[in-house]
């Protein structure tokens, strides 16, 4: 449904519009209790906000670690679908969470691509057909101190070969 509307919406919006508004007017993502602030218009580039608020305040008085996780969780692969387009597939495949100090107060964190990194994602996607890989980013408070740090891992391939991939997976079977 969010990929079909997006296809549909590139016709009369820009891609950065429909990524910063399709999540933040998202159920799943609203739930998280945060959004997106700013998003760049070749997407290399999104930064959140995260509220502390009666929603997301647990026993201690703090932002619940689940809504940060929750927060950070489908950026990078959605940002990366949109940046690399329909010739790859993108997965989240694992996160390293680590909880520094309590967020008493807002929160923000940044999600950046360089162009650099994209142009040898796809050379090592051309050479290798898939990859894994980890990228890490911080949540932190108006102070800058940082209050948790993730290691997201991204699994990308090539599309034909992931589907070649998939299907000799099935015979297998």
């Amino acid at each position: 449904m969010y990929k079909s509307g997006t296809e549909f919406l590139k016709r009369f919006v820009k891609v950065s519009t429909i990524y910063k508004y399709g999540f933040n007017w998202s159920p799943m993502y609203r739930r998280s209790t945060a959004k997106l602030i700013e998003v760049s218009e070749d997407l290399h580039y999104v930064k959140i906000r995260l509220k502390l608020n009666w929603k997301n305040r647990n026993y201690a008085g703090s932002i619940f670690g689940g809504s940060m996780l929750s927060a950070t969780d489908p950026i990078y692969m959605i940002q990366l679908i949109q940046i690399l387009g329909n010739d790859y597939v993108v997965w989240d495949k694992a996160v390293e969470a680590r909880y520094r100090r309590p967020a008493k107060s807002t929160i923000y964190g940044e999600f950046i691509f360089t162009k650099d990194e994209i142009e040898a994602l796809k050379q090592n996607i051309a050479n290798d057909n898939e990859t894994d890989i980890v990228k890490t980013m911080n949540l932190v408070d108006e102070k800058q101190n940082i209050i948790a740090t993730f290691n997201k891992t991204l699994y990308i391939a090539n599309k034909h070969f992931y589907k070649e991939k998939l299907q000799k997976r099935k015979t297998k079977n």
